[in-house]
């Protein structure tokens, strides 16, 4: 069986906090490279941040930068996505990409689109 189930969205004010969890499968999460990504109807889709497999190096879209953290917690199968300082412009469909590190090895991203799950709404606004 093989599955991925983001979590944890919802309702914020500007300036305000979230923390996204991604449950994955061992054959999807184990050794793997994982990203988030975030999608904005009729602005397509947008990658925002990136872990290495072992969880050593963190890349980010310049965005979020000093704002979002990303983690893995590789024992449990779990990513994490922490979200402060959350801002209007980050209302969006926040969806767990495997395999991919977004900009980092572009050749990976769309095969990554065959294991998003259905991914978790935020909505920031006050």
């Amino acid at each position: 069986q093989v599955q991925l189930v983001e979590s944890g969205g919802g309702l914020a004010q500007p300036g305000g906090s979230l923390r996204l969890s991604c449950e994955a499968s061992g054959s999807i999460f184990s050794n793997n490279d994982m990203s988030w990504a975030r999608q904005v109807p009729g602005k397509g889709l947008e990658w925002v941040s990136g872990i290495t497999s072992d969880g050593r190096l963190t890349y980010y879209t310049d965005s979020v930068k000093g704002r979002f953290t990303i983690s893995r917690d590789n024992a449990k199968n779990t990513l994490f996505l922490q979200m402060n300082s959350l801002k209007p412009e980050d209302t969006a469909l926040y969806y767990c990409a495997p395999f991919t590190l977004g900009p980092v090895d572009p050749s990976t991203w769309h095969s990554s689109l065959n294991y998003w799950g259905r991914g978790t709404q935020v909505t920031v606004s006050s």
